[in-house]
C-alpha cells in the first residue's frame, strides 16, 4: 500500500490547505467535489459503510446524510489524526482489513487506489468484507486523462504523452500544488483496472465520470453475487 511516511509527512497540508482550496470542478481530484458521485452510486441506504483509505474522513458526512454509519480504514497514523474527529477509524492495510468476512453491505474507496500499488488486492479484500448482494464503489482518478502521461496545465485539452499503458509509479504531475507531486501515484491503464474489479469477484452494475471538459475521475459501482 502507501507509504506512511509520505502521508504522515503531508497530513498537515493535506488538511488545512489542500481541502480549502477552492475548485469549481474534480480535474484535480479534490475530494470535497465528489458528493454527487457518492450519492449517485452508492446511494442511500442503512447500516454500515467502510471508506478503505479515508484519509481525513472528509466523506463520512455525506454518508450519515445518506443513511450510511462511516468506519474508517487508513494506514496513515497523520491522516488519522484528523479522521478520528469524523469517524470511528483503525490504523490499517488496506490489503488486511480488520472486518471478518460477509459482514458489511457496503464500502468505498475514494481517490485513493492509485496510492495502493497492490489495488486487486485491496479489491478481494472489499469482497471478502461485503456481505452477498453489497456494494462497493470506487472514484478515482480517470485511468484514461489522468497520470504522469496527462498535462492537464491548459484549461480546455488535456495532452496525452507516451506513458498510458506503461502502468508504473511516477512523482509525475501536472501541477506542483496536488497532491500526486509529493507523494506518488501508481497508474492502471483502463483495461487492468476494470480486470481487478471483476477477478475479485465484483459484479460491475454502473459507470461514472466527473470532471470538465475532459474527465478527470472514473467512478465504478460493483456488487458481490448473492
Amino acid at each position: 500500500m502507501a507509504s506512511t511516511a509520505s502521508y504522515d509527512e503531508i497530513a498537515d497540508w493535506y488538511e488545512s490547505e489542500f481541502l480549502n482550496r477552492p475548485r469549481a470542478v474534480t480535474g484535480d481530484g479534490h475530494p470535497l467535489s465528489l458528493d454527487v458521485l457518492l450519492s449517485d452510486l452508492l446511494g442511500e441506504g442503512s447500516g454500515t459503510c467502510l471508506e478503505i483509505g479515508c484519509g481525513t474522513g472528509i466523506h463520512a458526512d455525506r454518508l450519515r446524510a445518506l443513511g450510511w454509519t462511516p468506519i474508517g480504514v487508513d494506514l496513515s497514523g497523520g491522516m488519522l489524526h484528523y479522521a478520528r474527529e469524523r469517524l470511528p477509524v483503525a490504523q490499517a492495510d488496506a490489503g488486511h482489513l480488520p472486518v471478518r468476512d460477509g459482514f458489511l453491505p457496503a464500502a468505498i474507496a475514494v481517490m485513493v487506489h492509485t496510492d495502493m500499488p497492490r489495488y486487486p488486492e485491496v479489491l478481494r479484500e472489499a469482497v471478502r468484507v461485503l456481505r452477498p448482494g453489497g456494494v462497493f464503489v470506487h472514484i478515482g482518478v480517470h485511468p484514461c486523462f489522468c497520470g504522469g502521461f496527462a498535462a492537464r496545465g491548459h484549461r480546455e485539452a488535456v495532452v496525452i504523452r507516451p506513458g498510458y499503458l506503461d502502468g508504473r509509479w511516477t512523482k509525475a504531475s501536472w501541477t506542483d500544488k496536488g497532491v500526486r507531486d509529493k507523494v506518488g501515484a501508481t497508474h492502471w491503464p483502463l483495461p487492468e483496472l476494470l480486470h481487478a474489479f471483476l477477478d475479485a469477484g465484483l459484479t460491475l452494475d454502473r459507470f461514472a465520470e466527473s470532471g470538465a471538459p475532459t474527465p478527470a475521475v472514473l467512478a465504478i459501482k460493483g456488487t458481490k453475487p448473492r
